[in-house]
Parts: structure tokens; C-alpha cells; sequence
């Protein structure tokens, strides 16, 4: 069975900002939506919520091109597993109170609890860190909960994407 990605929000912020800005690499969104529609490439709801905030290029792809791969976050499933990620994460004693704040009012926990219900790898810039305290970053909660992560550059190589 191929591999299913789930984007983090930072994968779309970063590239529409940055490297694969919609007017310098339109390639990279049209890939992303040809994989999508292969059924390898999706987000969740709350992600989608992030991204339509903008009120930009960014929020108008997610509303009008990529609307139908945000998957709901609301089934029974990823609500249990997503309760225990947020009491792990408020247990730890590693994260500052804000950090573990910050962590349970964004879609971050929500990714993370529909990537290990689906067994789904999740595509994130973030970066495990054994030692922050000021924020809860994906990679270390996946670690946790064995949840597979990778950067974009992985998931364009693993996907094959050309631009």
C-alpha cells in the first residue's frame, strides 16, 4: 500500500511564502492537487481553518483547489487519540505551560491524532527537539506515538515530483 502524506500548515505557509511562491512555481500546486486527487497526498480540516485566516493567494488555493483534501477531525476515533496526545503533552514536564497552551489551541495535536489513526505520514518543516521547552513541536509527539514524519523535499523525492 502506497504511503499517505498529511501536510501541516507550515508545509503550505513556508512554500506559498517563500521557495514555490503560487506566481514563481505554480508546479509544485498543481502537483500537490494531482497527488491529492491520487489519494497521497491530504490535510485536515483545522489545517484548512489556518490557512483560510490569510486572507491571501494561500487561502483562496485551500478554499477553491484543495478544499476537498482536508479530512475531518471530528470522528470518534481521532477525538480519543487526540485526547491522549493532549494529556501526554500536558503531562510532560518539558514544555513550558505556554507551549503546552499554544500546543492544544491549534491544529497540530488534531494532525497528529488523524495521522495515527489513518497511518499516515505526516509532512511538517518542524524538526524533533529533545531539549525546547517554549513550543511542543510534531516531531516530538509523533515520536511518542510512533507517527512517521518527514519534510517536504522527502515527500516530493518519494512522490516523485519533478518541477
Amino acid at each position: 500500500m502506497a504511503a499517505i502524506y498529511l501536510l501541516d500548515a507550515n508545509i503550505f505557509v513556508q512554500a506559498s511564502r517563500r521557495y514555490y511562491a503560487f506566481d514563481i512555481a505554480p508546479t509544485f500546486w498543481e502537483k500537490l492537487i494531482e497527488h491529492a486527487v491520487g489519494g497521497r497526498i491530504r490535510s485536515i480540516d483545522r489545517v484548512q481553518t489556518e490557512l483560510v485566516r490569510g486572507n491571501d493567494d494561500l487561502a483562496s488555493w485551500a478554499e477553491k483547489e484543495f478544499s476537498t483534501y482536508f479530512e475531518r477531525t471530528d470522528r470518534n476515533e481521532i477525538v480519543e487519540v487526540y485526547q491522549a496526545i493532549i494529556s501526554w503533552v500536558q503531562q510532560h514536564p518539558q514544555f513550558h505551560d505556554s507551549a503546552n497552551a499554544n500546543f492544544a489551541s491549534g491544529a497540530d495535536g488534531w494532525l497528529i491524532a488523524c495521522a495515527k489513526v489513518h497511518n499516515y505520514i505526516i509532512v511538517t518543516q518542524e524538526q524533533f527537539n529533545p531539549q525546547i521547552k517554549r513550543k511542543v513541536p510534531i516531531p516530538n509527539v509523533c515520536d511518542e506515538f510512533s507517527v512517521a514524519t518527514i519534510d517536504t523535499f522527502t515527500m516530493l523525492r518519494a512522490l516523485e515530483i519533478k518541477l
